[in-house]
């Protein structure tokens, strides 16, 4: 049975959510918030800060935008936006290390929570799409 292929309201409403967040995210990328999200770029990554802020902003509209409007797509979408957040992780960990003020996460205490969140985005991507439903139906 293809149950995985029907999501509940709380699912869809919770993938329209996610979605609306990633875009509006990106969207603060691209204008109001770069130099913010600049703070979460790793200066070990060998790419413009600036390059990086902006990339990873047009692929968070890109995504948000996916989540809302591809729901034939929505399990593969969801992995992609869990892989997403797996990749962005290193720039929160760095935001941490670093003690770098940014988004009114000014203490270690509120950047270490904001550590603990990261997974759940990824749980999120996956339980609101059926992609993890899925991905055990196909085993």
């Amino acid at each position: 049975m293809n149950d995985y292929k029907k999501t509940s309201i709380v699912q869809t409403i919770a993938r329209v959510v996610l979605g609306a967040f990633l875009a509006f995210a990106g969207t603060g990328h691209l204008t109001w918030s770069r130099v913010e999200f600049l703070a979460q770029v790793p200066k070990w990554l060998p790419l413009s800060g600036d390059l990086v802020v902006v990339l990873s902003g047009i692929v968070e509209v890109l995504l948000g935008l996916s989540l809302i409007f591809l729901s034939k797509q929505r399990v593969l979408v969801g992995w992609v936006v869990a892989l997403f957040f797996v990749l962005v992780f290193p720039g929160n960990i760095s935001q941490f290390i670093t003690h770098t003020d940014a988004f009114g996460l000014d203490t270690d205490l509120s950047r270490g929570i904001r550590l603990l969140f990261q997974p759940v985005l990824v749980v999120w991507a996956l339980w609101c799409t059926n992609a993890w439903k899925a991905w055990r139906r196909n085993k």
